[in-house]
């Protein structure tokens, strides 16, 4: 992820995402999709789609934190468990943070926040595929403990281009790394 302009993050607080959230979590959403560069989507599904996924996690008591200037979604990360019963230990993780905010430590701030929550719902295993030129995001992910587990050829097709993608995963049992409660 490129840094944007300069943003101090002192003023930036990390909250469970609550229904208010959503609005201004669905323009950052977009706004990090149209970049065309780190999400599979390129454009956020539509408000009452989102609504329905945000108020789903909710629901389902999934790790889902945003990043918050004022009432402003700067960036968010979500832990989202398998469906399945046989992979209901497994969660997977996806995040972003819109350009202003990055590269000033907020990425961990959010991935750590989720972590704790997702070790403390008792799953075990958190995984995740990122474009393997976003050189930030997976020096974060293995910083905060994700291993790399293999490559995922072709992963997606961006404006004619290929582009491959690192299978990456976190497991709660076997990282010495991995966080404890703050």
């Amino acid at each position: 992820m490129e840094t944007g302009p300069l943003s101090d993050t002192s003023n930036v607080s990390v909250r469970p995402i609550a229904p208010g959230h959503i609005d201004s979590f669905h323009r950052a959403l977009d706004s990090v999709a149209r970049e065309r560069k780190y999400l599979t989507m390129l454009e956020a599904t539509p408000l009452p789609e989102t609504r329905d996924f945000v108020m789903g996690m909710i629901e389902k008591g999934n790790p889902q934190f945003v990043a918050m200037v004022g009432e402003k979604v700067v960036g968010w990360c979500d832990i989202r468990r398998h469906f399945f019963p046989s992979h209901a230990h497994r969660g997977s993780l996806g995040m972003g943070i819109i350009p202003a905010y990055r590269g000033r430590g907020l990425g961990r701030r959010l991935i750590e926040a989720a972590l704790i929550a997702a070790r403390e719902s008792n799953i075990v295993r958190v995984e995740l595929n990122v474009y393997e030129d976003n050189t930030r995001a997976i020096a974060l992910y293995e910083k905060v403990g994700f291993m790399r587990e293999g490559i995922v050829r072709r992963a997606a097709c961006i404006d004619g281009q290929f582009i491959d993608a690192i299978s990456m995963a976190l497991l709660f049992d076997e990282s010495s790394r991995v966080l404890t409660a703050q």
